[in-house]
């Protein structure tokens, strides 16, 4: 039998698949490979505020191929949340929501990138798409750098040409590796987790923030005049306890980076940069199935895993 992970009323349990979980579309895709990303592991602990009913098959990234072979991924589209998801073997889905995975990229290496890389991708787009040019020079800093997201926009953005700071609770576990990815320095997040105030000293160039919170808070009172922040998670807490003054006296801009509803031409553009610019070598990738999922988005919400994990089907 082919299996399928589905939360209901009593957690994340491994059934028989059965053919309402493909769900509706015009769009038959056979699915290889999903992932772990934090939604994931919310929607694995019955998290209400991600999955919309229950039960629901988790997994907001499915990549696989349609009938004739090409291979295709879908990121986000509400799969997961507002319907079944891809930790299931077939996904059907509206064609105007899949995405062609560019030839250099395995199926693998699709599900690796995922959603998180593919939101990297969105904030590193979004962060150059507003730069004033020849204003806001200086080094950009990552929130959540050991994150899937986090860590994908470093080296993203080393490769295209910035300098990087990298934010971690860990810098003594994690400092090396953020290195290598690119990162010229990497920072303790406890600088950033107090309350501040509302202008500090204005050392950041850009900000591609993660976590939300008091940490964007303060980020965005250290950018220089012009400097752009982006904003794409909220694993700190959804509030933003900020004040207007870099807005009013620095001219920064906060860009919101929504990976769920994207319309496909800022899509292909983020998959092009992906393309372009991402070294898969420095991806830190765990392969698993479905029978170590629940598992994993114990230990993602627990804070005990960097990198990513690809959920072999």
């Amino acid at each position: 039998m082919t299996r399928t992970l589905i939360v209901t009323e009593q957690g994340p349990e491994i059934v028989e698949t059965r053919d309402e979980f493909a769900g509706e579309g015009d769009t038959l895709i056979h699915v290889s490979h999903s992932s772990i990303n934090y939604k994931d592991a919310m929607a694995l602990s019955g998290n209400r505020g991600v999955l919309r009913h229950l039960p629901t098959v988790p997994g907001i990234d499915a990549v696989g191929t349609l009938d004739d072979g090409t291979l295709v991924t879908v990121n986000g589209r509400g799969i997961g949340e507002r319907r079944h998801g891809g930790y299931t073997p077939q996904l059907r889905i509206d064609s105007t929501h899949v995405v062609r995975v560019p030839e250099r990229f395995s199926a693998a290496d699709a599900a690796a990138i995922g959603t998180a890389g593919y939101t990297a991708a969105l904030s590193v787009a979004g962060f150059e798409r507003a730069l004033y040019e020849d204003t806001a020079e200086g080094p950009v800093l990552v929130t959540g750098a050991t994150g899937g997201v986090g860590s994908i926009a470093v080296q993203l953005l080393a490769a295209r040409g910035h300098e990087v700071w990298a934010l971690t609770g860990r810098v003594d576990k994690h400092g090396d590796w953020l290195r290598e990815l690119g990162a010229s320095e990497v920072l303790d997040r406890a600088e950033f987790a107090d309350a501040g105030k509302p202008l500090q000293k204005a050392r950041l160039g850009g900000v591609v923030d993660t976590v939300g919170s008091t940490i964007l808070a303060n980020a965005l009172a250290q950018l220089r005049w012009g400097g752009v922040a982006t904003a794409c998670g909220m694993a700190a807490g959804n509030d933003l306890p900020a004040s207007v003054l870099p807005f009013i006296l620095r001219g920064v801009q906060l860009v919101g980076i929504n990976s769920v509803d994207t319309p496909n031409v800022l899509r292909d553009a983020a998959w092009q940069l992906l393309d372009e610019s991402l070294d898969l070598a420095t991806i830190r990738t765990e392969t698993i199935g479905l029978d170590d999922v629940a598992e994993m988005g114990r230990r993602v919400l627990a804070g005990e895993h960097s990198g990513r994990t690809v959920v072999e089907l």
